[in-house]
């Protein structure tokens, strides 16, 4: 892990980093500890560097098509690290998971039309709903066993009473850790599956799960399912290639299939972005033992903050990470009057998501992002915990 840190961590201020040089549009200062936005401080694995390098000394970039061989590369990753049998014909590329989620919206509904989302949850899904009129509708997870769950009885009842048309669903969830088991994940596409509800499932944290769970994607939960599913992915996260502008939609219905080609052409009608796809495949290709030793760095920063939390601050409530890069605290009990949840920005000097962002009723909640160096988070601790 050690080794990992040396090569391949790197604070990325003075480099346009949002994350790092990016703050004040958001916060409306500067030289705050940057635990915010959800990408990484590390550099991709060095074979991808190079990938990019020898294609940029190829000199042309033109519009461009997918490599035969990059179908190949990305249908092996999805079945030996997750089990999941796509076909190619499914497929189809987009600039990004968010801008996906959009792009369903307008094709697979219409203006008015109601959509479910299970909040807390990563907030652009509020906007698409809003920003492209339909009628939002949110069924709120429920935390029973010491984790946050889903509520089946309150989503059967809001997708009848509101007459849903899709479910934007999260696996695994951002921003409460949870891997969703194939028991939970079934449940819940049998209700949608018996109210003809389209489920958009975002699985871009696919690759980031702790010991002990397994990631399902709800392409495997059964094959009678799979008319009403479309799935969201991409290596951006796990490889920490957002900017490269590259994401998959995997659309198994041929019906929807056709439907979606018509809406693209109209409204899509992009070529896939070039680097993105010579990054993606030599990530799927190069990447596996980068990634695990990411993996390892990220379990065991949130092991450090755990135990931080539970010297420093041992009334915060630190959910499982059970998946993604991110951690999920609620800081309810230390919240008094006399220190307010943006304190931890104004006097912490730490730049976080705050809980309200996720869902209006988690204003005592902060998500920090797990993927940086050891003493970052060690230093974020202690400066949230001078406050309290």
């Amino acid at each position: 892990m050690e080794d990992f840190i040396h090569q391949y961590y790197v604070p990325r201020i003075g480099t346009d980093s949002i994350k790092w040089d990016g703050m004040t549009n958001t916060y409306g200062e500067e030289g705050l500890l940057p635990l915010w936005v959800a990408d990484l401080d590390f550099k991709v694995p060095k074979e991808v560097q190079h990938a990019l390098s020898e294609r940029v000394d190829h000199g042309i970039f033109g519009y461009s098509m997918p490599p035969k061989n990059y179908y190949e590369t990305y249908l092996d990753w999805q079945l030996n690290q997750h089990d999941m049998k796509i076909k190619q014909d499914w497929i189809r590329f987009s600039t990004g998971v968010v801008n996906s989620i959009h792009y369903m919206i307008q094709c697979f509904t219409k203006k008015h039309d109601s959509i479910m989302i299970l909040a807390p949850v990563y907030y652009p899904f509020f906007d698409a709903v809003r920003d492209n009129q339909r009628k939002l509708v949110v069924s709120d997870l429920v935390i029973e066993h010491e984790q946050y769950e889903m509520d089946f009885d309150d989503i059967e009842a809001k997708i009848k009473a509101h007459q849903i048309k899709m479910l934007i669903h999260c696996s695994p969830h951002n921003p409460v850790g949870r891997v969703w088991s194939q028991t939970e994940l079934e449940k819940l596409l049998d209700i949608c599956s018996k109210h003809d509800c389209l489920v958009v499932s975002d699985e871009i944290h696919q690759d980031f799960v702790a010991s002990g769970y397994t990631f399902v994607s709800v392409l495997n939960i059964g094959e009678k399912y799979r008319e009403n599913l479309i799935i969201l992915n991409s290596a951006s996260k796990s490889f920490n290639l957002a900017s490269l502008l590259h994401s998959h939609i995997v659309i198994p219905s041929k019906e929807k299939q056709e439907q979606y080609d018509l809406f693209a052409k109209i409204v899509v009608n992009n070529a896939p972005s070039l680097f993105g796809m010579v990054a993606t495949q030599a990530s799927y290709e190069y990447g596996l033992k980068w990634l695990a030793s990411l993996n390892q760095v990220i379990d065991n920063n949130f092991i450090l903050l755990k135990e931080l939390f539970k010297e420093l601050l041992p009334k915060a409530v630190v959910y499982d990470k059970q998946g993604t890069y991110l951690a999920w605290i609620d800081l309810s009990f230390y919240l008094n009057g006399e220190v307010s949840i943006q304190d931890i920005q104004h006097k912490a000097k730490v730049a976080v998501d705050y809980g309200e962002w996720f869902s209006d009723k988690s204003k005592t909640c902060i998500r920090l992002n797990l993927g940086t160096h050891p003493d970052i988070i060690k230093q974020a601790v202690y400066q949230i915990k001078s406050i309290f």
